[in-house]
């Protein structure tokens, strides 16, 4: 819902709110915004011409699985369809507010070190102390941040491996990035080509060097090999097999399969996260063999 503040509508937030007929737990859900800003408190003032935006309620979903918990890192396996924090639709249907009920703690208390789009799956870590955040820091500026990605292409990209290295920057649909778009900053993505079928769809590696938003989406569709289900980025929504069947993907074929930082000691904290149901089904479908994804997770990119 939005809302133009007109005069008479009431000085505050909640004098619009209730003239709108909002739920009274929108403010506290996170789901209202003047302008792009999110408002935290009903009493906020507010101008004439004031754009206020009242966004539908989501409702969580299943509780995150926590795949690991170590040294003050929380490593927890995001859904596809999961936003990593809150979004319009509010705070609480969010992996970091999930994750918080699902340990006991307060949201405030986790802070992602890296970030899945809505529509990706795979692990995400979560520091819940200083010191894990002080570490996770160090070792993502130390290029000690590995994470390895796999992904269903439309096609192939040529070379079959290397380093995509297209500065990404901001397109003119500013939800989304674009190679050598406004305010464009380095960026690199190391991809191998893993395995293939018939009909010309590839399953990539991929392990981003730096870390940009949409970063391997945005490589990969630069490279002329968009992701299935990426329709932001030119990836088929749905596909066609020989036989006339058609498969239809409501997420972006890209799972974060595997994480390693280094723990307090120093040694190396690998966590994997297994291929999702609808990515394995829809890769045998189009003709892809099981096994390829743990070549995926586990061949050398360098």
């Amino acid at each position: 819902m939005r809302w133009i503040v007109r005069p008479g509508d009431g000085p505050t937030v909640g004098d619009v709110l209730s003239r709108a007929g909002a739920d009274a737990d929108a403010v506290s859900d996170g789901r209202v915004f003047v302008g792009r800003r999110r408002v935290r408190r009903a009493d906020e003032l507010l101008r004439p011409d004031d754009v206020v935006e009242i966004a539908a309620r989501h409702e969580p979903s299943v509780a995150p699985r926590i795949l690991a918990q170590v040294d003050g890192v929380v490593a927890v396996d995001k859904p596809a369809g999961t936003p990593t924090i809150g979004d319009h639709g509010g705070e609480a249907h969010a992996l970091v507010a999930m994750t918080a009920v699902a340990l006991g703690v307060d949201p405030s208390r986790l802070h992602p070190t890296s970030r899945l789009d809505r529509g990706v799956s795979g692990v995400v870590l979560f520091a819940l102390t200083s010191e894990a955040a002080g570490r996770l820091a160090l070792a993502r500026a130390s290029g000690l941040y590995e994470r390895r990605y796999v992904a269903i292409a439309t096609r192939a990209p040529d070379p079959p491996r290397g380093v995509w290295n297209g500065p990404i920057g901001r397109a003119p649909d500013p939800r989304r990035r674009t190679v050598n778009g406004r305010d464009a900053v380095p960026a690199a993505t190391r991809y191998i080509v893993c395995a293939g079928t018939t009909g010309g769809a590839v399953l990539l590696a991929a392990a981003p060097v730096t870390g940009r938003t949409h970063q391997i989406r945005v490589h990969a569709a630069a490279a002329g090999a968009p992701l299935v289900g990426d329709r932001a980025y030119g990836g088929p929504a749905r596909m066609t097999l020989a036989g006339g069947r058609v498969i239809e993907l409501g997420r972006v074929a890209l799972h974060c399969a595997r994480v390693i930082v280094p723990d307090a000691r120093g040694a190396a904290l690998a966590i994997n996260s297994p291929v999702p149901e609808e990515l394995g089904r829809l890769w045998v479908s189009l003709g892809g063999v099981p096994a390829a994804w743990e070549a995926a997770t586990s061949c050398a990119i360098d």
